[in-house]
């Protein structure tokens, strides 16, 4: 019974801001977990597309980079064991052209605002211009009331926890569990940017929202 209260209340929750989203001009699906996101994502890329991914945990708990790596998409595969720069770099810069770019989100404001914040800038960036489509998956935890919460998760929740994730730099929020807004050269929170709206290119952005907690 407890479970089922859970997840009646995100879905609820989910239903209330899919409305704003659709009118900021999204696409919006709402499923019910990691394999139903799963299941939708793969519906909507076809076989033979180009595909780019944006570093996400929820790509991560979804198992997408291995079905990607299939010889049914060409992957823009930037998590190959290459060096940073210029190779991993070059293959971002080529993604930016991909027809696909499929990401996570940090904050999405009941107002229908996509909030993000980056490292390198390749999963912004793509998801403000260059691929033909993008899709976001995002869970029911990234619904935020505003900027000003959206800002805070990232700094409280977002950033510290990817950060452990990655493991790979020596930051101040590996230590304290919180972004200090540190000037550190390992930095991972370099570039925060918020869409508005998707009007702009209308059925470019398609969000996948799942009814529950999903990635950080």
């Amino acid at each position: 019974m407890a479970n089922e209260v859970k997840k009646w209340f995100e879905r609820k929750k989910a239903e209330r801001i899919m409305p704003s989203l659709q009118k900021a001009g999204y696409t919006v699906y709402l499923v019910d977990d990691l394999n139903e996101a799963k299941t939708k994502v793969l519906e909507l890329i076809p076989e033979g597309a180009s595909i780019t991914l944006g570093g996400s945990a929820v790509l991560d708990e979804m198992g997408l980079l291995e079905v990607f790596r299939s010889a049914k998409y060409r992957l823009f595969d930037r998590y190959q064991k290459l060096p940073f720069i210029p190779d991993r770099v070059e293959i971002m810069r080529q993604g930016m052209l991909a027809d696909y770019l499929v990401t996570g989100c940090n904050a999405i404001t009941t107002a229908g605002e996509l909030v993000n914040r980056d490292c390198t800038g390749n999963r912004v960036a793509g998801m403000i211009f260059g691929p033909r489509k993008v899709i976001i998956i995002a869970g029911t935890n990234k619904i935020v009331n505003n900027l000003d919460e959206a800002f805070r998760r990232i700094r409280e929740i977002a950033a510290p926890m990817n950060a452990k994730r990655l493991g790979t730099h020596k930051i101040p929020c590996l230590e304290s569990g919180i972004c200090s807004d540190c000037d550190s050269k390992d930095r991972l929170c370099n570039y925060t940017t918020v869409i508005h709206n998707g009007r702009k290119f209308p059925d470019r952005i398609t969000i996948i929202l799942i009814a529950d907690h999903a990635g950080y």
